[in-house]
């Protein structure tokens, strides 16, 4: 009981208000705890007067107020306001420790107990044809770039860029004026050498004349000198100029083996300046399309090889050229007439039948890749050089694979696994992966087909652990626990 407690009991409770024992009023505590009064009796007049004026002095004013002020609280409501509250936060903070307990026990226990709810494939067992799809570039079968053989001026263009043109029409005339100057004199020089081939057979004709009346000459001063008719220095004369006559014979052979080589010299030349004359028509050589247009009428074009002026280009598009390059993993089985089908992504729902014309036989190095040409047809023009396309192959495969999904292998410090629900446990099944096609893969061994692998596996799944198979949207729920 404290101090207050006492002295209340001491004076009695007949000033207490009537709200109960702890209510407080002014009035009670005035009456509990009465101002002392220690004023003589002769001084009390002196309190409410002076004598004189009748005024109250300020020290006994300030007396009087202080006796009707209320005193502080009592000390126990302090303790009541500050026990209460921290009670209240210790009973709070021992509830909430046993519940943490209790969450995490009951956590634990779940743990411990729980079974992992997987979703699952079939693994698929496939041993017919390998379809293979690899990307390649269509190109002209043939493409050809045309150049000026002849210097001079475009006097006529007859085609310009999708003209369709077969083999032989023309396509350009180039005006060269000063060729064709040339050609003129290089032919008339050869009619000056085919005249002096005529004038030396005619003088090689007065020599073989010379030469036989030489002859004559010669046998009828030998006859005669040998009779004595003749003097033998005529003898001598006409032999030496049946000699000189024979010599000229020779001459005029040899003069007309000179002019005839002449001849022929410039007739190649003239040939030759009217081979260039004929590159002023420049002319298809192929059945194709003109791609490209360099050129216009009154373009200067020179037939140098460094300089020169690319006039058009032409590619045949009938039949297509793709390039492909296989790699090593599926070269197996690509021969030359096996058949292909070709895809372009701007055509969806349209395929073009494609045939193996040729390979490189050999794998390159740097790319362990073969380079393979499939031949593509073409005649509707549906088409153009250039398209990136997709190139399907059917091949045979050596040997069977087993298809999973590539969400479902698991790759940890061990190797590579799947795992398979056999009897409400999961099983690890090491595998070897053969060809990974983005979403599947086809695995070489480990597997035998038709198997249950796990799609998405928990990170934290162990070998011969307990799972249950989730029960697919519409379906009847599967149990798979541990057969007993």
């Amino acid at each position: 009981m404290s101090a207050g407690d006492r002295d209340e009991e001491r004076e009695g409770a007949p000033h207490r208000a009537p709200g109960g024992d702890g209510d407080w009023s002014p009035e009670a505590d005035r009456d509990e705890h009465p101002v002392r009064d220690d004023r003589k009796p002769g001084d009390q007049h002196d309190a409410r007067g002076d004598g004189k004026n009748g005024q109250e002095r300020p020290e006994d004013e300030r007396a009087r107020r202080l006796a009707h002020d209320p005193p502080p609280p009592p000390r126990r409501r302090l303790a009541l306001f500050v026990g209460v509250p921290l009670a209240l936060l210790l009973c709070w903070g021992a509830f909430t420790h046993w519940q943490q307990r209790s969450d995490a026990r009951e956590t634990l226990q779940q743990q411990q107990q729980h079974v992992p709810e997987v979703h699952v494939a079939t693994a698929r067992r496939d041993d017919g044809l390998d379809r293979t799809l690899l990307p390649g570039q269509t190109a002209a079968f043939f493409s050809a770039d045309l150049w000026a053989r002849a210097t001079g001026y475009i006097a006529e263009r007859r085609v310009d860029i999708g003209s369709r043109v077969k083999k032989g029409d023309l396509l350009l005339r180039i005006a060269a004026p000063d060729l064709d100057q040339q050609l003129e004199q290089a032919r008339a020089q050869l009619g000056q050498m085919q005249a002096a081939l005529t004038q030396a057979q005619a003088s090689l004709n007065q020599a073989q004349s010379n030469k036989k009346l030489a002859d004559v000459n010669s046998w009828r001063a030998s006859t005669l000198a040998a009779e004595g008719w003749d003097t033998k220095q005529n003898r001598d004369t006409q032999a030496t100029n049946l000699a000189v006559n024979t010599k000229s014979v020779s001459s005029a052979q040899a003069g007309i083996g000179v002019a005839v080589a002449n001849i022929r010299a410039q007739q190649a030349t003239v040939d030759r300046l009217v081979a260039l004359t004929g590159y002023e028509r420049v002319l298809a050589p192929f059945d194709g399309v003109i791609t490209q247009r360099d050129v216009d009428v009154g373009d200067l074009v020179t037939a140098d090889a460094n300089t020169g002026t690319a006039l058009l280009h032409i590619d045949q598009q009938d039949v297509l050229r793709c390039q492909v390059y296989v790699p090593q993993s599926q070269f197996v089985g690509i021969h030359d007439g096996l058949g292909a089908t070709v895809t372009v992504p701007e055509m969806p729902g349209q395929h073009f039948r494609a045939t193996v014309s040729r390979s490189a036989v050999a794998l390159a190095q740097n790319s362990r890749s073969m380079l393979v040409e499939v031949d593509i047809e073409n005649r509707e023009g549906k088409l153009t050089p250039g398209l990136f396309v997709t190139v399907g192959f059917d091949v045979s495969r050596p040997s069977p694979v087993v298809v999973v999904p590539d969400a479902s292998l698991i790759f940890d410090q061990t190797g590579l696994h799947v795992a398979v629900v056999e009897n409400g446990h999961a099983v690890m099944r090491k595998v070897t992966v053969a060809r990974d096609l983005g979403t599947e893969a086809e695995l070489h061994d480990g597997l035998q087909g038709g198997e249950q692998v796990i799609v998405n596996p928990p990170t934290l799944l162990a070998d011969n652990e307990s799972v249950r198979v989730a029960t697919p949207e519409g379906g009847n729920k599967q149990d798979n626990k541990p057969k007993s």
